[in-house]
């Protein structure tokens, strides 16, 4: 993943023909596309707008910087509650994918070999879309280069949700592109928990047409690991997607959602929390385009930070001329619990309608002593006392998570983490 230009990342990697060998004509045309990005665009630089607050060197650097400690992903979700996809260091393991009811499900490195494929139409395209007005050069070399991920067409309504596990054992450099399209009036839950590698490019593209809707909860849970996920969707009319993420662990963490709403009455959640300390450096940055009417988004976001973690959030609702009837919420909060910790925060709105509702608010402070008091008044053990209201500052955002047996399996997972933190 190292390169000293764009031109060097273009000859190392993007333009490397023997990539794409054996690839159908679908995909080769989509991932020269996507190179041609990586070479117009280069490499993100600190100065960018988008990477004050972290380091790009992060997930471009030729070594590693820190000592890889093996991860083995926590089972916070039954299994009889989903299907189970196991991907380790980066590949899947499955030789046979599940059969699953009003879904198909295919690894990009089977389809890739195929002239033609339903994924040409979405493969590449929202990412594409993503590029404007933020430069997202890191995604288009996912897409340019990526040989694993999985292929979702969802037709009906799926009972259970479908799960990704990933573990990662060592120095593993993993790329991994998902796509999911919803059919009108389909609907899925998908689930990540886990890493993919010791340092993971992640894109997730989705596509949810008219009357669809999808959901989608990941869990972080690395230790000594670099990661930088993207998602990009686009939302048509009457539709749902809802994406929650909880992290509580890593060395650095770059969350990217970048969502366009261009269906009426279309309706989109972008969640989060995390919990770090040390070196934990944790960034959301959402990107929401409203260019539809009467739609709806939603942006949540909380982060509880310790002994030197660094929080960031860049969150931004851009409402188009004619997307009347918008209403578009945005917060974010952290809670410090000392002095050497900080949180960076840039919400933004920009708007060109003039009949919407938009807000943006972002907080941060230190544990409520009355309340600590009140605690330890009745006995609760100072350290038990800061997991209760760490548990509670948090829970408002799991709440975001539509279904109640997985909001409970998330908040199960939290306690326990905090009992052994």
């Amino acid at each position: 993943m190292a390169c000293s230009s764009s031109t060097d990342l273009a000859k190392k990697l993007c333009l490397d023909e023997s990539l794409w060998a054996n690839s159908g004509q679908w995909i080769k045309n989509a991932r020269q596309s996507a190179a041609k990005r990586v070479e117009d665009q280069g490499l993100p630089k600190r100065r960018d707008e988008y990477w004050n607050y972290t380091r790009p060197d992060a997930f471009l650097q030729k070594e590693l910087d820190f000592d890889v400690v093996s991860n083995q992903s926590f089972d916070i979700f039954s299994n009889n509650l989903s299907t189970v996809i196991n991907y380790e260091d980066g590949v899947l393991k499955e030789k046979l994918l599940p059969v699953i009811s009003g879904c198909s499900i295919e690894s990009l490195q089977d389809a890739a070999k195929l002239d033609d494929h339903w994924a040409g139409a979405v493969y590449g395209v929202p990412e594409a879309a993503g590029q404007d007005p933020v430069k997202r050069s890191l995604a288009a070399l996912n897409t340019a280069t990526a040989s694993q991920g999985l292929l979702l067409l969802v037709s009906g309504k799926v009972k259970n949700p479908i799960k990704i596990s990933a573990v990662s054992n060592g120095s593993i450099d993993s790329t991994i592109h998902h796509i999911v399209k919803v059919e009108a009036g389909a609907e899925v839950t998908l689930i990540e928990t886990g890493q993919y590698g010791a340092r993971a490019n992640v894109v997730l593209e989705v596509e949810v047409e008219k009357n669809g809707s999808f959901h989608h909860i990941r869990v972080q849970d690395g230790q000594q690991h670099n990661s930088l996920t993207h998602i990009f969707g686009r939302l048509g009319p009457n539709s749902t997607f809802k994406s929650f993420t909880l992290s509580v662990g890593g060395t650095i963490t770059r969350n990217e959602c970048i969502l366009e709403l261009v269906g009426d009455t279309s309706s989109a959640t972008v969640a989060g929390a995390c919990i770090g300390d040390d070196k934990f450096h944790h960034d959301d940055t959402v990107f929401v385009t409203h260019g539809a009417p009467n739609c709806e988004s939603r942006q949540v976001f909380k982060k509880v930070l310790r002994d030197g973690a660094v929080g960031v959030f860049q969150g931004k609702i851009l409402v188009k001329e004619g997307a009347q009837k918008t209403d578009g919420y945005q917060i974010s909060q952290s809670l410090l619990l000392d002095d050497n910790c900080q949180f960076l925060a840039k919400p933004e709105l920009e708007i060109y309608a003039d009949d919407v509702v938009c807000s943006h608010g972002s907080t941060s402070g230190a544990i409520d002593e009355e309340a600590l008091f009140y605690l330890r008044s009745r006995g609760v053990p100072k350290t038990k006392a800061i997991d209760l209201l760490t548990l509670s500052f948090i829970a408002e955002s799991i709440e975001e998570v539509e279904n109640s047996e997985l909001a409970d399996a998330l908040l199960r997972y939290l306690t326990a983490f905090l009992e052994v933190r």
